[in-house]
């Protein structure tokens, strides 16, 4: 499986880490997001918003990011930890389907602002175009880049 990243502690072990989640001050490296609050999220937080994700619907990372930050109050989400807890709800969602569960969390319906598909899921933008394409969507190839069409 191309981009086959693996972790000593299992991903859903990760993801069920208890955590809290915060709310901090905009931390001045970051003040592109301006001035004001940043959440912090959890893992769980970003899981329950992707398992929310019905086929048919794409949400991008940037939807995530303001959909917690108006859940929590704060002016923004931070990014960073933002992406990284996708990469452990898409990684967990993967050990899932290994063990046969039946529900999982629809990762492969979250993509990029620009439309373009993360390299960095499991399976790669391969992967998430395939799934993407078995529930109707048209995913097309530019250059090294996948690309939801009419996005």
């Amino acid at each position: 499986m191309k981009n086959k990243f693996t972790s000593r502690i299992p991903w859903t072990e990760k993801l069920n880490k208890p955590q809290e989640p915060r709310i901090v001050k905009i931390p001045p490296k970051m003040k592109q997001f301006g001035q004001g609050t940043m959440l912090i999220p959890t893992p769980k937080l970003v899981e329950n918003i992707v398992c929310k994700i019905r086929m048919g619907k794409l949400m991008t990372v940037g939807d995530i990011r303001r959909k917690l930050a108006k859940d929590f109050s704060a002016d923004v989400t931070c990014p960073l930890t933002t992406g990284i807890f996708l990469r452990i709800v898409a990684e967990a969602a993967e050990e899932n389907r290994l063990a046969s569960h039946k529900r999982l969390a629809p990762y492969w319906r979250v993509i990029k602002e620009d439309g373009t598909l993360n390299p960095k899921f499991p399976g790669g933008e391969e992967q998430q175009a395939r799934r993407l394409r078995n529930e109707g969507f048209v995913i097309q190839r530019r250059g090294k880049r996948w690309f939801v069409d009419s996005f």
